[in-house]
């Protein structure tokens, strides 16, 4: 398999969780380092110019959050946050302190294969995102105008950084608290209107979403076609 051009650093202090995700990654055509501990990841860190870190929550010694903040203070390297399945408040805590993404344990290693290649696209070329179509809109989100069956409309501010994380997550399902700390809304009923709103400006039929979706008792999602 030919190689690609992006170096991951995993660091999980779980050998088995650690070897697994570099075997599949590789099989992949990444380039895939391991350490089992913040402090020998950094060195890595020092040495070596990461793509991305894959980076475990509970760890011994410094833990995967405090670590991610700080690299996030001093580095631009985008960071995927393993976590305990459903522990929604590390989830939001994770991306309070800035990991671009996470997942939950136990995963399936293709859906960690699609955050890797997410995040990645996301921060090698963002602008790929900002000129996207969402079936029959296209969206221009330098100029915030989305079109669609010849009509143009116009979204804001928080609509444009709501779509471009989804955007860079299709599939993924964003909470009403995603949603507001990504919008910095903090009513869920302002929340539901900008979901509303946007379906508005990308759905040929609103009331019978196609692409933004609820998924009830858990959020919203984006599918991408």
């Amino acid at each position: 398999m030919e190689k690609n051009k992006y170096h991951i650093l995993v660091v999980d202090d779980d050998d088995k969780i650690r070897l697994l995700i570099k075997e599949y990654l590789s099989n992949k055509g990444y380039l895939v380092s391991t350490a089992e501990n913040a402090d020998k990841a950094k060195i890595k860190i020092d040495i070596f110019n990461f793509n991305l870190i894959i980076l475990d929550v509970m760890m011994p010694g410094q833990s995967g959050y405090d670590l991610t903040k700080e690299l996030k203070a001093s580095k631009n390297i985008p960071i995927i946050l393993l976590t305990a399945k459903g522990e929604v408040e590390n989830r939001i805590h994770g991306l309070e302190i800035g990991a671009d993404d996470y997942i939950g344990k136990p995963f399936d290693p293709k859906e960690l294969l699609l955050r890797v290649k997410n995040v990645i696209k996301m921060n090698i070329d963002p602008n790929k995102l900002l000129s996207s179509k969402i079936g029959e809109a296209e969206l221009n989100l330098n100029k915030m105008t989305i079109k669609i069956k010849d009509k143009l409309k116009r979204i804001n501010s928080s609509e444009k950084k709501v779509l471009i994380k989804m955007l860079s997550s299709p599939g993924k399902i964003f909470s009403r608290t995603d949603i507001g700390k990504i919008a910095s809304i903090s009513k869920e009923r302002s929340i539901d209107v900008m979901i509303t709103r946007l379906r508005k400006k990308i759905e040929l039929d609103p009331k019978n979403p196609k692409f933004l979706q609820t998924i009830r008792g858990s959020g919203y999602v984006l599918w991408v076609k």
